[in-house]
């Protein structure tokens, strides 16, 4: 089931309290995990704007628009006009209720091709600002937000270079089902990267995860859920076989 806050797309102007709990409602995360996703180690600033102790900062909207492109930064610093940019829509949030428990599947659906190389990244098709490059239909398939092609053999010989992976977006990034194979886009020493890999629990560090490979020459990967930019767990893989 798809759920999408439209209540905040037109706004009359409104105070720091309530424009940070319109995003939390937007991004159905709470004030911790919200905090997290946008690189700060703690929610104190969140919750002290929610209580109407601070204003939200012109260094904290770079951060909320870093994480979520189409809210308009106008709009976090003033509360006047709308929540979102014009001309991009808002992302629609899944229901996030574990993804194999009842699991619906389609008779038939259009699902997105995308070049994610294309457009530098995840999150330009994450937020509805690319134009699929074709559309792929599989009787009987989960729900699908979109497809791409896989590169490099981290995932070999589960995935090879040249597959194409469907996918299901993932808001919360703590809504993670652990073992399960995921396409990611993370942040590491200023660079951006996409993989595809099996995310595991890390003990002890509930603000990390594990990037683990199928091919065991590619070693695992701690990474906090902070650096993590885009998500979505791999729900099916189209494999070309040829000859010569």
């Amino acid at each position: 089931m798809l759920y999408c806050s439209t209540a905040y797309l037109n706004t009359a102007t409104m105070t720091d309290a309530l424009r940070i709990q319109a995003l939390l409602e937007y991004t159905k995360l709470n004030g911790r995990n919200f905090a997290l996703r946008i690189g700060l180690n703690h929610p104190d600033s969140i919750y002290h704007i929610r209580r109407g102790r601070n204003g939200i900062s012109d260094k904290l909207a770079d951060r909320i628009v870093m994480a979520f492109p189409e809210i308009d930064k106008g709009w976090l610093l003033t509360g006047e006009g709308s929540m979102f940019r014009t001309g991009h829509r808002p992302i629609a949030v899944f229901n996030p209720l574990p993804e194999h428990a009842g699991e619906s599947r389609v008779q038939r659906q259009q699902v997105p091709l995308y070049d994610f190389e294309a457009v530098a990244g995840l999150v330009p098709i994450f937020t509805n600002q690319n134009t699929p490059i074709d559309y792929i239909s599989i009787p009987d398939l989960p729900r699908c937000d979109g497809a791409v092609y896989v590169r490099g053999d981290s995932m070999y010989p589960l995935l090879k270079s040249g597959d194409i992976v469907m996918y299901k977006q993932i808001q919360d990034y703590y809504n993670i089902i652990w073992g399960e194979m995921y396409l990611i886009s993370f942040n590491y020493e200023g660079e951006e990267y996409i993989t595809v890999k099996f995310i595991k629990k890390v003990e002890d560090k509930p603000d990390y995860v594990l990037l683990v490979s199928h091919n065991p020459h590619h070693a695992p990967k701690e990474i906090p859920v902070s650096s993590i930019r885009a998500l979505a767990m791999v729900k099916a893989s189209i494999r070309f076989n040829t000859m010569g």
